[in-house]
């Protein structure tokens, strides 16, 4: 019998900002800061991952009301383990704060 527990495939991070200099900001690419991710080398792992920012919608869309925004991880951003994404669609500024899910594919492994 299988576990009643659930395996997630994917690790928690925040939508922190935009890509910024001091006065502009780029919204083509976001920045993301990862759980558990403190240094390059660790973010490092997560090169060329899927990033999903999940979120729910008023009116549904063949028969459901969640939406994605997929984006992949770019590269590393500083040296505290936050990395670039680009997202298909740029993320809107109101996610700024909100949780994305970076998946663990594809594997690299």
């Amino acid at each position: 019998m299988p576990s009643e527990q659930g395996h997630r495939l994917y690790v928690k991070g925040r939508h922190l900002s935009y890509q910024r200099g001091k006065r502009n900001t780029n919204p083509n690419t976001s920045l993301v800061k990862i759980e558990g991710v403190d240094d390059v080398s660790a973010a490092n792992f997560y090169l060329g991952k899927k990033v999903a920012f999940v979120y729910r919608a008023k009116r549904e869309v063949q028969g459901s009301k969640i939406r994605v925004i997929w984006g992949k991880v770019t590269r590393p951003h500083g040296n505290s383990g936050v990395v670039r994404a680009q997202f298909r669609h740029n993320l809107p500024p109101q996610t700024f704060g909100a949780t994305v899910r970076i998946m663990l594919y594809p594997s690299n492994i």
